[in-house]
């Protein structure tokens, strides 16, 4: 991935700033970008870097939870993806915390890390009554009937997120610690 594409996925997510961890003192603005050119310079999904194998080079595998994303919620979990370096068959949109507790799901193999959009649905799948607020940060864990217990990680609404555009910082902190979590199973 290009920096100009990188950075317009990171402005798109309120992230100001990259530091590559390859140069730690290498600090890069966002650039500007229009619209069409940004339009132009998204790669589909499907041709993102692969990035999320674990130590052990066993692929990990991204369930996200919460209600669909429409619109520019869409628009921006798509940018999630591909700031990510996720390709389709590395993450699944699973729906509501309802679908982590149907039967229908074959036992998993690979490595899987949960993110739960939105403190209900947070709640829901963890067991936990605490606000948002304070489940954010916080490696949390829900028990699907097929495997083991799953790392959750809780963060804000997609949907919401489009009326609160400071809190996509945070956001990305909540998905740097999914990274992390994952890449230590």
């Amino acid at each position: 991935m290009n920096i100009a594409t990188r950075s317009s996925f990171l402005k798109e997510m309120g992230i100001t700033e990259w530091t590559s961890r390859d140069a730690p003192d290498l600090v890069e603005p966002i650039a500007e970008i229009s619209g069409r050119e940004r339009a132009a310079a998204l790669p589909p999904v499907q041709m993102a870097a692969d990035n999320s194998a674990t130590p052990n080079g066993r692929p990990g595998l991204w369930w996200f939870f919460g209600s669909a994303p429409q619109g520019d919620a869409l628009v921006l979990f798509q940018n999630i993806i591909r700031v990510l370096g996720l390709s389709s068959h590395e993450w699944v949109w699973k729906g509501g915390p309802e679908a982590a507790f149907t039967s229908d799901h074959e036992p998993v193999s690979t490595p899987v890390i949960a993110v739960a959009f939105g403190g209900p649905v947070a709640q829901k799948l963890s067991g936990e009554r605490d606000s948002l607020a304070q489940l954010r940060q916080t490696v949390l864990g829900f028990q699907e009937e097929s495997c083991e217990e799953i790392p959750l990680i809780a963060s804000f609404d997609l949907n919401q997120l489009l009326s609160r555009p400071k809190d996509k910082a945070l956001l990305w902190e909540d998905l740097l610690l999914a990274r992390s979590v994952l890449h230590s199973l």
